[in-house]
Order: structure tokens, then C-alpha cells, then sequence
């Protein structure tokens, strides 16, 4: 079975079968799923809703009683891939009280989310759409809320005012996402863990020189 034959969707893969009616919630789910695939392979602009449908196996007007157009359903997984990162940051920070642990558990949430095999982070750090003010707006709050933490650990263990503070950590969290998907780019000639403890220990050795308050 070769690409683009009648049996396959535009990028190659199966459809799946078409199958009876299904809970709303699961419904939605299978969708969201089928969209994630077909816009990681083919890129906002280049994905029809008919692509997407044919992936689910539903009709064209089921997917359309879930989501009115392609930009609401590019949304609403924006939105699901966005949650996932900064929730991982969330979690790595409030792990461990030391700080060199944090660093590392951090770096290995972007790692991990840049390896995932759904390929989601394409749509965060490598949209085609970000010309769209949604989508720059949802691309933007995974810099900012991330950031946004780490700075509250800095500021509170150094001392520094907000915008030191601030601008320290947006540049962790951008060492951190350039850094994995680059790593991802090359082939995987060091693995995910190593590459991951690698960036971890230069971005240690650097936060590391800022003295602690009186209070720590």
C-alpha cells in the first residue's frame, strides 16, 4: 500500500475505520488526537478538515458538531499541548527543594516533550500559523508561565528584582526548548537522558554564581 492511494490518507497513513456512535467526550478525544496527527505531518496550512475526518473515520459534518472550523480544532490542541509543558515545569519545580535538581528536572520535562513520538511540540515551537494573534498569544504563555516560575525560585533565593529575575529564567526556559529541538534535529547521537544532563549542568553552573539571600 503506497501514499496517496485510495486506502490512505494525504500523508500515507491508514484512516481509521469508521466505526458507530460514541460518547461526545470520547468523540472529541479521538478527533483531537486524529487532528494532532494530520497537522504534525502536513502543518496548519497544508491540512484540509477532510484530511482530519477521513483520519478519525467520520464524516466531514461530525467533526464539524465538534468544532466549528480548522483554526478552533488547531486551538483546542494548542491549548492541550501548551497545558502539558507548564504542567510539567509546574511539577519539576515543586519536586525538590534543591535547586540543582530542579534545574535538571525541568530540563528533562522539555527533553521529554520534545522526544514525545505524538510530535506535539511542532505545534508549539514550530508553528506555521504564528502570524495568528490565538496562536501567538497560546505559543507565547508556554515562555511566559514557565518563566514565570522559575523566576519566582530565582527571585526568591537571590534577591534579584522581577526584571532580573524575569529575565534569567525566559532565558532557562529558551535554553531549554532550542536546546531539545535541536538535539531532536540531529539525529539523537547522544541520548535523551545525556543530552538533557548536559544542558542541565551548563545552565547550573551558570544560575549557580548568583548568591543566595541572607534568608538561605
Amino acid at each position: 500500500m503506497t501514499a496517496g492511494s485510495p486506502d490512505t490518507t494525504p500523508d500515507g497513513a491508514l484512516p481509521r475505520p469508521r466505526g458507530g456512535r460514541m460518547p461526545r467526550r470520547e468523540r472529541r478525544v479521538q478527533l483531537l488526537e486524529s487532528a494532532l496527527e494530520v497537522f504534525v505531518a502536513q502543518g496548519y496550512h497544508a491540512a484540509a478538515m477532510d484530511d482530519i475526518a477521513e483520519r478519525a473515520g467520520v464524516s466531514k459534518p461530525v467533526l464539524y458538531q465538534h468544532f466549528p472550523g480548522k483554526l478552533d480544532l488547531y486551538l483546542a490542541l494548542l491549548d492541550a499541548s501548551c497545558d502539558t509543558i507548564i504542567d510539567g515545569c509546574r511539577e519539576a519545580l515543586a519536586s525538590t527543594t534543591d535547586n540543582k535538581d530542579r534545574v535538571a528536572a525541568t530540563m528533562k520535562v522539555f527533553y521529554s516533550y520534545v522526544a514525545s513520538e505524538e510530535g506535539a511540540f511542532r505545534l508549539v515551537f514550530e508553528s506555521d500559523l504564528t502570524s495568528e494573534p490565538d496562536v501567538r498569544e497560546r505559543v507565547d504563555r508556554v515562555t511566559i508561565e514557565c518563566a514565570s516560575m522559575i523566576a519566582d525560585v530565582i527571585r526568591t533565593d537571590t534577591g534579584l528584582p522581577d526584571e532580573a529575575s524575569e529575565l534569567l529564567a525566559v532565558s532557562l526556559v529558551g535554553m531549554a526548548q532550542v536546546s531539545a529541538r535541536f538535539w531532536l534535529a540531529g539525529g539523537g547521537g547522544i541520548t535523551q537522558d545525556d543530552a538533557a544532563a548536559l544542558i542541565a549542568g551548563l545552565a547550573w553552573r551558570g544560575i549557580r554564581g548568583y548568591p543566595m539571600t541572607d534568608d538561605h
